[in-house]
């Protein structure tokens, strides 16, 4: 059964039933992300050597941009979930892909420190201010990262801080959602669609195990270059766009007297 099948029984089926209450209560689609990994969707891009089906940027999109129809915030989930996935892919370890294959790990990214969004937004993602100060085997993290998707729902984030022990650069992490001391305010941050659980993560800090580091100390930048601005742009926009048609239908469908200036 392909993919786009599959997707269409999902967001007829789990997705849809809940999106009225997601948008209207704030409330993070758990269900929808259930499903979601229930038929592989979230390992949509894990490579099949871990059992996920092998696609790639094109067809994530194309899961968002029809997501996005039908219910916003499992939309921005997905787009950070795949975003952070083509990530772990290139340097996470077999097993997490292995646990996003089969549909029992949802990730994220904590990249942001900025409070505000808008221009200038993903040059906030090259420059952390949070550290990381090794102690043997294990990492001490500090930082505060600012519009975190599925912030307190996640199983893990991709973390950003200063290198270890070079000079340039950023260092990427891995870090578990349930690490102590990891904190999620109650309050959601004033972005992203309702629901989304989109909100501030604090670590101070938070320990993790040395080879928790996505790729080498102070290679973070190259990824971030590379495949997590990539994704992130390509996602949000194929969400944009859907919600760009969707509110131009909406127009149309209109009776003409509603659109008659009062």
């Amino acid at each position: 059964m392909s993919y786009r099948t599959v997707l269409a029984e999902v967001l007829t089926r789990a997705v849809a039933p809940g999106a009225e209450l997601t948008g209207a209560e704030g409330r993070f689609p758990r269900g929808a992300v259930t499903a979601l990994g229930a038929t592989g969707l979230l390992g949509l891009t894990v490579s099949t050597e871990f059992g996920g089906a092998g696609l790639g940027l094109p067809e994530a999109a194309e899961v968002v941009a029809r997501t996005a129809r039908v219910c916003p915030a499992t939309a921005a989930v997905l787009q950070a979930h795949y975003t952070a996935v083509a990530v772990i892919e290139s340097c996470g370890s077999p097993w997490v892909r292995a646990e996003i294959a089969a549909g029992r790990h949802l990730s994220s990214l904590a990249l942001a420190e900025d409070a505000t969004g808008g221009h200038g937004e993903e040059a906030q993602l090259l420059v952390p201010r949070g550290t990381a100060v090794r102690s043997g085997g294990v990492v001490a993290l500090r930082g505060r990262k600012r519009r975190v998707v599925a912030a307190g729902e996640a199983d893990s984030y991709v973390w950003s801080s200063r290198p270890l022990g070079v000079p340039d650069g950023l260092s990427l992490w891995g870090v578990p959602a349930h690490a102590p001391d990891l904190f999620v305010p109650a309050r959601p941050d004033p972005v992203g669609p309702s629901g989304s659980a989109t909100s501030t993560v604090l670590a101070d800090p938070v320990l993790v195990p040395a080879d928790a580091m996505l790729g080498e100390d102070g290679g973070g930048l190259d990824i971030v270059l590379r495949t997590v601005l990539p994704w992130l742009l390509e996602l949000r926009a194929a969400a944009g766009a859907e919600g760009l048609r969707t509110a131009a239908a909406d127009v149309v469908r209109r009776p003409a007297d509603s659109l008659a200036p009062s």
